[in-house]
């Protein structure tokens, strides 16, 4: 028995550790049963069968939405189980993790929303019947009745206030080092990023040299990068925590960090001990900033079309080809060019990456160099480091920059990255839905409508105990996939599913956010609307939540745990 109170008064379910642990075993034998009929119906020969899962693309794409809940809540409760033994699982945060089993239980029976107009119901996958009823097992139902009632919301809303100023709860799991970052990258976002990101945002400015610079000495471009290279040295969840807390502030800084730590684990994974001790110190003191160009206009997530060809020439390759989508690539340094070496194929195989030294520019020569054009892409959000379509004109590359000094596995190369990009993307998903929560929370609190705070009315606060419960699951969701990644395990799924989750989840916190605002909210001069096009992107880049689905799927249907 935990530590709640057990009357039947009480807004908190008696014996909630132990009701959580008996859910996430009945669910996970509903996850079970979902995944032997999917894979049935997707691998009837053991492998996914490619045609047969884009046929069946919404059943196969709500698989991955199903496991993807019940992992949350079986992280949510392991992260209730251990904070409970530290004699730190309190009101607040009981109340969260039981009101996020109610919601999630109910939409795992009457449908998961993968999108405002996509549900995904338990008929879609052809679970048994056996497997049907495990949703309604007595401990999933006890959620259902008493979980998410207006006495618990209630009790949960008087709360929220304290949450200002901290992560939602108090509580995150976090060590003591862990914390203390997080406390340190809070401040330095309230202090230097806050007051200042709407007015970069509305003025499509660059975030200022000297904020980067700042973040250099604080170790935001070294963080993961083994002390031996002058990094820091530390694990994907530190990454989460600054993410999440830069991100917070505005994304656009939460974002700067990731161009270095892709650019640090091509490095790491792919490189020659030579170009590992040219690049990775001067990326991690700041000295050199990375851009990453892989997209091109025609393939978006299809890179295994990509026709951008390097052509060798010697000592030198000659790049040529076009490619959009790129972030901050007019101030970079350094670009991690993905490009066709191997005319012959049109596939993953002939890919390789490059290191493709630049000049910085600035927006009236945003391009100084030989064979390397290109113009802004204007976007309504993700601002502060600027998007541009490039062309290269036979762009000139040492031979020695060529990533590993070898062919051919520029794509693999790549795929090395996508667990730990994917875990910061659902890092900076988490910071974008803090701040839409905490912007709803003290507009509701301020704004007083009929004689009293809008906060007092229930589908006001209810709005706001949902988005931070919400928060909670995903936290320990990201947190997982991390420490998995720190422990050198493969987290490809568990990473995916972050990033599926946090993308929905942060897009929901400021829509809801700015219903909470009314009419200001559609007002560009209140950071509401900044953040409603920060979420938007979430959904997009690092794999199109479709994309992210259709991944998982596959992994669950191949054997995937």
């Amino acid at each position: 028995m935990d530590a709640a109170v057990t009357d039947k008064t009480s807004p908190i379910m008696g014996g909630l550790i132990e009701a959580m642990n008996e859910a996430v075993v009945s669910l996970e034998a509903y996850g079970e049963d979902a995944k032997a009929s999917m894979k049935a119906r997707l691998a009837p020969g053991g492998k996914p069968d490619r045609k047969l899962l884009e046929v069946h693309q919404h059943a196969a794409h709500g698989l991955s939405w199903v496991i993807t809940y019940i992992e949350t809540l079986r992280e949510t409760a392991h992260w209730a189980e251990r904070i409970q033994g530290e004699g730190k699982f309190g009101e607040i945060e009981q109340l969260l993790s039981q009101i996020l089993f109610a919601e999630y239980c109910a939409q795992l029976i009457g449908g998961i929303p993968m999108n405002q107009g996509e549900i995904i119901r338990p008929a879609d996958l052809g679970v048994t019947k056996a497997g049907m009823q495990r949703l309604f097992d007595p401990a999933v139902q006890r959620f259902m009745t008493e979980g998410k009632t207006s006495d618990a919301l209630a009790a949960a809303a008087k709360h929220l206030p304290d949450a200002l100023g901290r992560a939602t709860v108090e509580e995150t799991g976090l060590d003591e080092t862990l914390t203390m970052i997080r406390d340190q990258f809070r401040r330095f976002s309230d202090d230097r990023i806050v007051p200042h990101a709407h007015e970069w945002h509305l003025k499509n400015d660059y975030i200022p040299m000297p904020v980067v610079e700042e973040m250099a000495e604080l170790g935001v471009f070294g963080l993961t990068i083994p002390e031996e290279y002058g990094g820091l040295g530390l694990g994907k969840t530190s990454m989460c925590v600054v993410s999440e807390e830069l991100s917070r502030g505005y994304i656009g800084v939460g974002s700067l960090g990731t161009r270095s730590e892709i650019a640090a684990e091509l490095l790491l994974n792919g490189g020659t001990e030579a170009q590992k001790e040219k690049y990775l110190p001067a990326i991690s003191s700041g000295e050199i900033l990375p851009t990453a160009v892989f997209t091109e206009p025609n393939t978006g997530s299809d890179l295994g079309s990509l026709k951008t060809r390097a052509v060798k020439d010697g000592d030198t390759y000659k790049i040529t080809g076009n490619k959009t989508w790129i972030t901050h690539p007019v101030r970079a340094d350094l670009m991690t060019v993905l490009a066709r070496t191997d005319p012959a194929t049109n596939n993953f195989s002939g890919l390789s990456m490059f290191l493709a030294e630049k000049p910085r520019g600035d927006d009236d020569n945003p391009f100084p160099a030989k064979g390397m054009t290109g113009g802004e892409i204007e976007v309504i959000g993700y601002r502060g480091m600027k998007e541009y379509e490039i062309g290269f004109d036979e762009f000139e590359v040492p031979a020695a920059n060529l990533l590993g000094e070898t062919e051919g596995m520029g794509f693999r190369h790549l795929m090395a990255t996508f667990e730990g990009a994917r875990i910061q993307t659902a890092a900076r998903a988490i910071g974008v839905g803090q701040c839409a929560f905490e912007l709803g929370l003290r507009y509701a609190l301020d704004r007083t409508q009929f004689g009293k705070p809008l906060y007092s009315f229930p589908r006001v606060s209810n709005k706001l105990v949902m988005m931070a419960a919400e928060l909670v699951g995903l936290r320990q969701l990201t947190y997982f996939s991390a420490r998995q990644k720190d422990a050198g395990k493969r987290c490809d799924l568990e990473a995916g599913m972050a990033k599926l989750l946090a993308a929905r989840v942060s897009w929901a916190a400021a829509d809801n956010a700015l219903q909470i605002h009314g009419g200001n909210g559609f007002a560009m001069e209140y950071p509401i609307s900044r953040v409603l096009a920060d979420a938007r992107i979430m959904n997009i880049f690092e794999g199109a939540g479709e994309i992210q689905a259709m991944v998982i799927a596959r992994r669950l249907v191949e054997g995937g745990n």
